[in-house]
């Protein structure tokens, strides 16, 4: 279960920013740093989970 929420939730914040580019006349270039900020901030989280999982065991 956790492990397709690591996988739904990028896909979900990287369609809301690109319809939050469409809506503002923004390129999908021009909102690069943002998709760069959203797989970063979710390669944070799924570090996290992943660490909390092997230290928990």
């Amino acid at each position: 279960m956790l492990l397709r929420l690591f996988f739904i939730v990028p896909i979900i914040m990287c369609l809301v920013w690109i319809w939050y580019l469409k809506k503002h006349n923004y390129t999908a270039k021009q909102g690069l740093k943002g998709f760069a900020y959203i797989f970063a901030f979710n390669a944070i989280i799924i570090g996290f989970f992943t660490l909390m999982i092997f230290v928990t065991e």
